[in-house]
């Protein structure tokens, strides 16, 4: 390789991290955007996210010239895959909403803190893959972080649970339809829109609806949920195309590390002696998990090199 050419390579890499950041760091800061939005109520803010987020993504596509969406819904195994996909990031971002409004921050935190290690657990149930005896403790340990947070919170912690499945599931069928990250939200959202729009005609009717009630002010903020939605999104397909999926993964824990700081220094949400013992072991649990993953990889990769000669 050249010289320019590996300036050319170094210069898109650094490009794809600063993108790469930028989309987890948004999706982190996101706590601090819903409350603006009360007194709507969580179904109420869903409803605008959705139906606002495929306005968006609309023009994104127009914007961006993609020519696959066509082709996309024309292939029914994966329209049928994508409306499976709509319901379960509706309930993720439902929980999301739901979980932050009722000052749960650092629950929803956990949920993204464990995801990874959940989507490992669903690619064993579902998927019949084969876990490495490192990442077999990883999850031993993220089980007990479980038993302890449950103790302490007097309850399982379902926020956080249904975070990680709902999105951990959404990963799977993303993964199984193979489709652009753009052309299937648009897909998404128009699956779902038609619900939403009926559900905000629902709350004109009933005279309970909030968007022209409180100024303008809160009519662009709503219009807004669907421009933070889809921002984050491109940035992380435009880093998704430069960096490794490694260094992607490892941009990951921003999100909840975000979130789970917001929940302590901007919303003072408690903190008690065992949840800081079951997010220590969730901690714990992601550094072996996440060393052990590169050190496979690398091996892998070294492999591959010398079959290669």
């Amino acid at each position: 390789m050249s010289e320019s050419s590996r300036g050319v390579a170094a210069s898109e890499s650094s490009r794809g991290v600063a993108l790469g950041v930028a989309a987890w760091a948004l999706w982190g800061f996101f706590p601090l955007y819903w409350p603006l939005l009360e007194p709507a109520g969580a179904v109420e803010i869903l409803a605008h996210r959705i139906f606002w987020s495929m306005l968006v993504m609309l023009g994104a596509v127009l914007l961006l010239r993609r020519g696959r969406l066509r082709a996309t819904v024309a292939d029914r195994r994966t329209l049928l895959l994508l409306v499976l996909a709509a319901a379960l990031i509706s309930t993720n971002w439902g929980v999301y909403i739901y979980g932050v409004n009722s000052d749960h921050v650092v629950e929803t935190s956990l949920g993204y803190f464990i995801n990874p290690l959940v989507s490992v657990l669903i690619g064993v149930l579902v998927l019949g893959e084969r876990l490495r005896r490192l990442q077999w403790m990883a999850l031993a340990i993220a089980g007990t972080a479980v038993l302890a947070l449950t103790v302490q919170y007097g309850r399982p912690p379902w926020i956080a649970l249904a975070l990680a499945v709902s999105f951990g599931c959404y990963g799977l069928v993303k993964k199984t339809a193979d489709t652009g990250a753009v052309e299937s939200l648009v897909i998404e959202t128009l699956v779902v829109a038609p619900v939403a729009l009926g559900y905000l005609t629902v709350l004109t009717l009933q005279g309970t609806s909030t968007f022209a009630e409180h100024g303008s002010g809160h009519v662009l903020l709503l219009i807004g949920t669907g421009v933070i939605t889809v921002i984050p999104l491109l940035c992380f397909n435009g880093a998704a195309t430069r960096i490794p999926l490694s260094t992607l993964g490892l941009l990951q824990y921003l999100t909840p590390t975000v979130q789970f700081v917001l929940g302590l220094v901007v919303f003072g949400e408690p903190m008690p002696t065992m949840r800081w013992v079951g997010f220590g072991l969730i901690w714990i649990a992601l550094v072996i998990f996440t060393a052990e993953s590169l050190r496979h990889r690398r091996q892998t990769r070294l492999l591959a090199q010398a079959a290669a000669l």
